[in-house]
């Protein structure tokens, strides 16, 4: 089905891809896998005409093919679905999907007509979306299936998708996968970009591995296993476990008091309350939309709470600001990394020193900061977490999403915070960087710190905490030992089972 042949693309002095060369076969499941920064993404990119290469050839379909733009690739039947949704949140489902591929006239949009065979292809699939249904009403999940129909309403027979599961509850990572197997069974050819190896193993049928811009191994799924790939990803073994040692708490450092919080659509956290100690941590885990976002989100000052009182180390901190909360030693890694955790298009070297650019010795005077501080400040960071390209003048949005969570994380453990707010932590990074994220936090854990993680990975959250509380519905419905508690045990408190 498609076929690259010596691909190379390079963005001035980096080289994305260099002699990249991989073969999926009509039909199958293909993942592709490798450390941010690989190249992956680029080089599905190239197929889909967001970048041209620069050299190297494309055949699809057992055609020499040039794709110059995405149009090209949609004429050929190539559909992309990005890690990060482009979807308008206040139209509909059927607005969303027909945007730029309109049937009717300009003045007299044939919507019905839309409307008719989005349901099909919905139906047919066992979607399971409403055509009418507005995109800021939709779970994750949901949105996620929203993107598929978009891609096959302009007749995509064949489907990339980067990161598909990233921000998905186990629950709807199943029902995903139960839709592509039927896509492949409707003779649709699929690739997936991924970093998570389970899923590599349940879903795909071959596997292709990428590093450092180049192809370094392709396997039949059925002749692999998780370590094998890990090695070949990082060039090393992997340690595919967290290793910890028992918790050593000490005295309550956060305290949350009958919190409730409003969110977009109604009351989000409704009565909770709960300790994190110092030298602890304590997950929560619970399907994506329970009231997680806005319980952190109240606990950084970047909402403001309806009742209930917050207390940090003692003093009652509910109404502070989030640059009062900071200056107390909170530190927060933001869940959704745009949109709260960087400046997408300023340098690496600014995005460093927020939340400390108005502070010595960075700052230096009122409106003026020092750049032999702002340097040395991002030359640590890039190099004690491993951000790539080590190049403190690219933009953020120029880096891949798990090189960005990586700056935004050290950026944070540069403040040596008493107390660190972390929500998905590891949200589209590869697995060399999970390893590495996960030992910082049990190192902070170990200075005596307080963590309160967010997770929607199930096997990350039981991993990393010493304590984990169960959210639904904005409660807490419940606390285990997530040493000894099953994931069925937990998935039912997580449903309401």
């Amino acid at each position: 089905m498609l076929e690259l042949k010596n691909i190379k693309k390079a963005f001035g002095d980096c080289v994305a891809n260099e002699d990249v060369s991989l073969t999926v076969h009509r039909a199958t499941i293909h993942a592709i896998v490798g450390e941010n920064g690989a190249g992956k993404s680029t080089a599905m990119k190239v197929v889909y005409g967001f970048y041209n290469p620069d050299h190297g050839e494309i055949i699809f379909d057992g055609k020499l093919v040039t794709i110059r733009n995405p149009h090209d690739a949609i004429a050929l039947g190539i559909g992309m679905v990005h890690q990060h949704f482009m979807l308008v949140d206040n139209m509909t489902v059927a607005e969303n999907i027909i945007l730029g591929a309109e049937t009717g006239s300009a003045a007299n949009l044939d919507l019905d007509k839309a409307n008719a065979n989005i349901r099909k292809m919905s139906d047919d699939l066992k979607l399971n979306i409403d055509p009418n249904a507005l995109i800021e009403g939709l779970s994750v999940g949901q949105q996620q299936r929203v993107e598929l129909l978009k891609a096959l309403y302009r007749d995509a027979k064949f489907l990339i998708l980067d990161e598909p599961t990233a921000v998905l509850s186990p629950q709807e990572v199943e029902e995903f996968f139960a839709i592509l197997r039927r896509m492949k069974d409707q003779a649709k050819t699929i690739v997936i970009i991924t970093h998570k190896l389970d899923e590599v193993l349940a879903i795909s049928d071959e596997v292709t591995v990428m590093r450092d811009g180049r192809t370094v191994g392709h396997v039949k799924t059925s002749e692999t296993n998780a370590k094998d790939l890990a090695r070949m990803i990082v060039g090393r073994d992997v340690l595919l476990r967290v290793e910890k040692t028992d918790a050593n708490p000490s005295a309550n450092v956060l305290e949350v008091e009958n919190l409730v919080v409003d969110g977009r659509h109604g009351r989000a956290v409704d009565g909770v309350s709960f300790s994190v100690r110092a030298g602890e941590i304590v997950g929560i885990a619970g399907i994506e939309g329970n009231g997680q976002t806005e319980l952190i989100e109240a606990l950084a000052g970047l909402a403001k709470p309806r009742s209930g009182q917050i207390s940090f180390e003692g003093r009652n901190v509910t109404d502070r600001s989030a640059r009062e909360l900071k200056e107390l030693g909170i530190a927060h890694i933001p869940e959704d990394r745009h949109k709260r955790g960087l400046l997408l298009n300023s340098d690496l070297s600014e995005n460093s020193v927020l939340g400390v650019h108005y502070r010595a010795p960075i700052a230096v005077a009122a409106g003026v900061m020092s750049s032999s501080a702002i340097e040395k400040r991002v030359g640590e960071i890039i190099e004690k977490f491993d951000v790539r390209p080590p190049n403190a003048e690219l933009t953020a949005k120029s880096l891949s999403g798990g090189n960005q969570q990586k700056l935004i994380i050290g950026r944070e453990f540069e403040l040596d915070p008493t107390l660190l707010l972390v929500s998905q932590p590891t949200r589209g990074v590869d697995i060399g960087a999970i390893e590495f994220i996960h030992r910082k936090l049990i190192e902070l854990r170990d200075k005596g710190r307080a963590v309160l993680l967010v997770s929607a990975e199930l096997e990350e959250v039981t991993a990393l905490a010493d304590r984990l509380l169960v959210i639904r519905e904005g409660k807490i419905v419940g606390e285990v030992d997530p040493k000894t508690a099953s994931f069925e045990e937990i998935g039912l408190l997580m449903t309401g089972g």
